[in-house]
């Protein structure tokens, strides 16, 4: 058997090279995600009402990780819908959230930016 310390250190070690475990990284993209209004619609995890106690305008970013994980080229089509919006008859989250669509957000976050932050929301479900 595995004394308990080895086994402490090991979870510890996974989670420190998790993409999503660094500090200095979760503040950075946070900070981004409220300057960028993000946070307006978005949390990090579920669970979280809207307004009046209603679904989350958007959905949360671990459901946006759960749901795109693993699957090629979901940074690229999530930074697009980032930046030019999505479109409310083709929603995939309808029932979940109160918001119909994404609204185009290239104003308020440039595409580099989206995509530091999309790749974020991404490890962030690993």
């Amino acid at each position: 058997m595995m004394p308990v310390r080895s086994i402490a250190s090991l979870a510890v070690l996974a989670f420190a090279t998790s993409a999503y475990a660094d500090p200095k990284t979760d503040a950075e993209m946070l900070k981004l995600a409220a300057a960028s209004g993000c946070l307006t619609c978005h949390s990090v995890e579920p669970g979280k009402k809207g307004p009046n106690g209603m679904a989350p305008i958007g959905p949360a970013w671990d459901d946006v990780a759960a749901q795109y994980a693993g699957k090629p080229g979901a940074s690229e089509f999530l930074t697009r819908i980032v930046l030019e919006g999505s479109s409310p008859y083709s929603s995939h989250w309808k029932g979940k959230v109160s918001g119909l669509s994404m609204p185009p957000n290239a104003v308020a976050i440039t595409e580099g930016n989206a995509r530091r932050l999309v790749d974020w929301i991404l490890a962030h479900g690993k």
